[in-house]
């Protein structure tokens, strides 16, 4: 069945077999209820802070400081936060770093400082207080990607914020992903859900008087609902609103067609659009297959025909990452990295295009994404190269006692282990968290 996907690596084996297990079962130890907000009396020197608007498709969560559960809410949810950092000398960019036990240390940790529900109504005292004083208004809205639980997003958005130092005023949309590697489809079905809260938050942002620009920033599965909203939006409104200046589509995991009829929904007026690709994403490889060997947006060389050209005419921006080096084993997570999210922010803050010939950004960068991001790829790969063999932690929690069956039983298949259709699977290199 996978014979064919030459990345998948070498066969599994007994000893590989009880390795990846031993590893999955080590990474669980990230406690649960990270977000439950520690005392603010007394702030930690050196460490920053960034203020965010979180509107999440979520189900609230029962467990104290896990906030929003993978399951679908009934309505969009908002919700004040503040995300403390520890000090820049303490910590590589690109990074975050999850407390090892609670409550967390703002000296070495990301904490939350601040967890406090807003109705609907009260947004636009949220953006009054937090746009006041910074330039041109500017919002940032993060449309996070598959296999990210709630405070998954949260963090990895105060990085990115952080890192790349732009006068922005963060907003996170977050939809219902399970943080499960087996719960593809309904991630997937996921963002359908949740097409008509992002397409109002946006609405709502333009209608704003406190709002000067919004820039969309999404990443792999992310960029198919980010993509279908603004279709939406245009349908609707006749255009995408014009507050809505840029849209960033990050390692994009979406059919090349679905994305061709967006662009041509959108319509002329469309905001300006640029597309980070990298040829050496794995977790998009493994995507193609899923899909039917149907061509990811985010994988394609916008070197050749027809892309070259279809991008030209689509007047769409590119950043190429294939040449950029990267610590996430299957290269899906780069634009999270330090270099690159400060790059954007200059970018951004200027003005200015986004793309190869106004970057530049060649090998000279070192790409340290990890933790959410890179769990996005992890995730695919594990779901279509193991889907019985392996079993992580965070999966366990989602499906409870079925899977840890699942996981118990690898133990008497290790060896010759096959897939659900009966043929021989293999493990994908660097799939383990």
């Amino acid at each position: 069945m996978f014979r064919g996907f030459a990345s998948a690596g070498r066969s599994l084996t007994t000893t590989a077999g009880f390795a990846i297990l031993f590893c999955l079962g080590a990474c669980g130890g990230r406690p649960t209820g990270v977000l439950l907000p520690i005392a603010d009396a007394t702030p930690v020197a050196g460490t920053s802070r960034v203020e965010m608007l979180v509107a999440t498709t979520r189900k609230s969560a029962i467990e104290r400081g896990v906030l929003f559960s993978g399951e679908r809410g009934e309505a969009v949810t908002y919700t004040d936060l503040a995300v403390s950092i520890p000090p820049d000398a303490d910590r590589q960019p690109g990074t975050v770093q999850w407390p090892e036990r609670l409550p967390g240390n703002p000296a070495t940790d990301f904490v939350a400082l601040r967890a406090e529900p807003v109705d609907r109504s009260k947004v636009a005292a949220w953006t009054g207080k937090v746009v006041r004083g910074r330039g041109k208004r500017h919002v940032l809205v993060f449309v996070h990607g598959f296999n990210n639980k709630f405070e998954d997003a949260v963090f990895r958005f105060a990085q990115i914020v952080h890192d790349s130092g732009a006068e922005v005023a963060p907003v996170l949309f977050t939809w219902p992903s399970r943080g499960s590697v087996l719960a593809y489809g309904y991630d997937r079905e996921s963002t359908n859900f949740s097409r008509n809260g992002l397409e109002t938050l946006l609405r709502d942002l333009a209608m704003d008087s406190n709002v000067g620009e919004v820039t969309v920033l999404a990443h792999s599965m992310g960029n198919w609902l980010t993509l279908e909203s603004l279709r939406q939006m245009a349908i609707r409104d006749k255009r995408v609103a014009p507050k809505i200046r840029n849209v960033i589509l990050a390692a994009p995991d979406v059919d090349m067609d679905l994305a061709r009829g967006a662009f041509h929904d959108m319509g002329k007026d469309r905001p300006r659009l640029t597309l980070m690709v990298s040829g050496d994403d794995q977790a998009l490889a493994v995507s193609r297959l899923v899909w039917g060997d149907s061509v990811r947006l985010g994988a394609i060389d916008p070197n050749v025909e027809p892309y070259k050209s279809e991008l030209e005419r689509e007047n769409i921006g590119v950043l190429n990452l294939s040449s950029v080096k990267s610590d996430d084993a299957l290269n899906h997570g780069k634009f999270a990295s330090g270099d690159v999210v400060a790059l954007l922010g200059k970018r951004l803050a200027d003005g200015q295009p986004i793309s190869d010939g106004k970057v530049g950004i060649g090998d000279k960068l070192v790409s340290t994404a990890a933790g959410a991001a890179s769990t996005v790829a992890t995730g695919a790969a594990l779901a279509v190269a193991a889907p019985v063999a392996l079993v992580d932690p965070q999966t366990r929690e989602s499906y409870g006692e079925h899977l840890s069956n699942v996981g118990s039983g690898l133990r008497d298949t290790v060896g010759s282990t096959v897939d659900l259709a009966g043929a021989p699977i293999r493990a994908v290199t660097g799939a383990g968290r």
